[in-house]
């Protein structure tokens, strides 16, 4: 078994113990005294909240792994750049031809214009980043829908998960100096809720092959209830759609989400999955029309010690499978891009 680092560590999900006798006795007087009360409200629509922001799922520990959002200061900004192609299509703003003989404009400083200060544009910009929880991977027999409205049998590879929004977001303070916005310094903000669009990624380390997760409405019931989940459970198009509220506590639902994959290879051994949509933040090289745009994305690496027999019995595990022989576990660090073992790392892709 792996440690897992402390920043992943799971919290436990029950709280205490009550026996049969005891609760049978407990609840029979809750329905006597609290009978008729939940009756009006049941039937007061209004005052009905969503199941997600009352009941939480409960699980022993170390079953739901728990990853902190992770936004840094850096990801703020970008550049400077030159915004080279803004002078080829717009000439004029260079203070060429007969009006200006000499280059220069009437009224400004040659720094102040607009040529001068295209030559060294920073991108400033406002992140957030959401906690992502999950629970390890495992596989299922199911139907699947086919084409020609027929149903076939498939293994499916799925993950359980839960977005939660904790604030603190980061964007560059604004000081005004004379007739000039400085940015000197980085400040944190919340929210009372926001939005998550995951993209959730199954990666085969060993061949390189990339799996986006397929929408399989009539596989969540069927999951639903071997994960004893409680709550609405959305695929990663549905939980678009749900406000996630701020919330600093530890105990906080959240709002759950499930991410199901076909036709991953049964032989699989080592995997990641890459989670886009948890933050805004990205990357890019320059300006120009040609530049990568990467986005960062959480990757969760996993290991599955077992073979193609009975896939739905063997244990997808979280992290990097450890070696005592040096030699061996880089050949595995390779397999999984890495200089070191993490269990998981942010990446830009």
């Amino acid at each position: 078994m792996i440690a897992l680092p402390s920043t992943a560590a799971a919290r436990p999900g029950h709280r205490g113990h009550v026996t049969n006798r005891s609760a049978g006795w407990w609840l029979s007087g809750l329905l006597v005294l609290c009978g008729p009360a939940a009756s009006v409200i049941a039937q007061n629509g209004a005052d009905v909240k969503d199941p997600s922001q009352q009941v939480q799922t409960p699980f022993a520990a170390g079953v739901l792994i728990e990853i902190p959002p992770a936004p840094k200061p850096e990801e703020t900004n970008s550049g400077p750049f030159p915004m080279s192609e803004l002078e080829q299509m717009h000439p004029e703003i260079a203070w060429q031809g007969e009006a200006y003989p000499e280059g220069k404009p009437h009224f400004q400083a040659a720094s102040r214009t607009l040529a001068r200060r295209a030559q060294s544009v920073t991108l400033r910009r406002e992140i957030y980043c959401l906690e992502f929880s999950f629970k390890p991977l495992r596989q299922i027999f199911a139907d699947v829908p086919a084409p020609g409205g027929q149903t076939q049998r498939k293994l499916v590879t799925y993950m359980v998960f839960r977005l939660r929004y904790r604030g603190n977001d980061l964007r560059p303070a604004t000081e005004r100096v004379g007739d000039a916005d400085l940015y000197e310094r980085i400040e944190a903000v919340s929210y009372p809720s926001k939005r998550g669009f995951p993209i959730l990624e199954l990666v085969n380390r060993e061949t390189g092959r990339r799996v986006i997760d397929r929408l399989l409405p009539s596989v969540k019931e069927q999951i639903t209830r071997r994960e004893q989940i409680v709550v609405p459970l959305y695929n990663t198009v549905e939980i678009g759609r749900q406000k996630i509220p701020l919330s600093r506590d530890p105990e906080a639902p959240g709002v759950w989400g499930l991410a199901t994959w076909t036709d991953v290879d049964p032989d699989i051994d080592f995997l990641s999955v890459d989670v886009f949509g948890l933050t805004n933040a990205f990357e890019i090289d320059d300006l120009g029309s040609d530049s990568q745009y990467r986005r960062k994305a959480l990757s969760l690496n996993f290991f599955r010690p077992g073979d193609a027999v009975n896939p739905t019995e063997d244990k997808i595990r979280f992290g990097v499978p450890p070696y005592s022989n040096p030699i061996d576990q880089q050949v595995i660090l390779d397999k999984y891009g890495l200089e070191e073992r993490l269990d998981y790392r942010w990446i830009f892709r």
